[in-house]
């Protein structure tokens, strides 16, 4: 087996070494052995950094992440907790949606105020809905005319 250098895998998975230290300090990643002070890695370190990458993209914590990677290394993916997660991009996608909208009506509306156009009004009320808790209402919300 060919082992990694901390600057090679730091080199290669564009992971800054005191990162890599931190993660190993955290139980996220384990070197093998030390060559002097250098830390050495084995290959599946890389994959490991990039499903550790990929989790916190998707919002969890390196808690969590850590809690997928088993005591003796084996991937562990609750997939209930992996199910509320995309639950919650999906309520994110919505907003951000609904802010798209709101912003290209806003742009394009050819009413003199934005106030007087009823559009505008009710994307601005079921905005307000989503910010306040009631995602099934703001479900209903009105499209830019």
């Amino acid at each position: 087996m060919d082992f990694l250098d901390i600057g090679d895998v730091a080199a290669r998975s564009g992971v800054k070494p005191s990162t890599l230290r931190y993660y190993e300090e955290v139980g996220l990643i384990s070197s093998a052995w030390r060559r002097g002070l250098r830390r050495q890695f084995g290959p599946e370190v890389l994959l490991q950094l990039r499903l550790i990458a990929l989790g916190k993209s998707a919002g969890f914590s390196l808690d969590e992440i850590a809690a997928m990677f088993g005591k003796n290394g084996e991937l562990q993916m609750p997939r209930g907790m992996l199910h509320q997660r995309a639950d919650d991009i999906d309520r994110q996608i919505h907003d951000l949606t609904m802010m798209r909208d709101t912003l290209r009506h806003v742009a394009d509306c050819p009413a003199p105020s934005h106030l007087e156009c009823p559009s505008f009004r009710r994307l601005v009320d079921a905005a307000g809905r989503t910010r306040q808790g009631d995602p099934e209402r703001a479900k209903r919300r009105p499209r830019p005319s």
